[in-house]
């Protein structure tokens, strides 16, 4: 067994088709339209299946913003250089929406360096340090 994907509802799917595609590099990997169903995919990732997970943006017609709850925690993503990455993420993050809302350091009792972002609809993504 393995992950598959994670599925995030979003406001504006081309908003955060740009912002995972653009501010953290994944590729545009397929679309699907329901409008029976009133609903649009795009799934983003580093890979495709089933070599890669991949996360599932929805949009469902007329949904702008979602409350986000308390029992979803974050997507994480394993990158070379955290501050490298923090870095380039300020510059287009402005212009795609998203924040850094932690800056990069070593994780709370430990070694390991870690940073927080939130994309455009709000949702954690945590970037961890790891050799390439």
């Amino acid at each position: 067994m393995r992950v598959l994907h994670t599925m995030l509802r979003v406001g504006h799917l081309q908003r955060s088709i740009d912002f995972y595609t653009q501010v953290l590099g994944m590729q545009l990997l397929r679309t699907t339209q329901r409008p029976e169903q009133k609903y649009d995919l795009a799934f983003v990732g580093y890979g495709r299946n089933p070599e890669h997970a991949e996360i599932e943006l929805t949009y469902n017609y007329g949904v702008d913003a979602y409350e986000l709850g308390t029992a979803f925690g974050h997507i994480a993503i394993g990158v070379a250089d955290v501050a490298a990455t923090c870095a380039a993420v300020r510059g287009k993050a402005a212009q795609l929406g998203g924040a850094i809302t932690r800056e990069p350091g070593p994780v709370k009792g430990g070694t390991t360096v870690i940073a927080f972002i939130t994309d455009p609809d709000g949702y954690k993504i945590e970037l961890i340090q790891r050799d390439s």
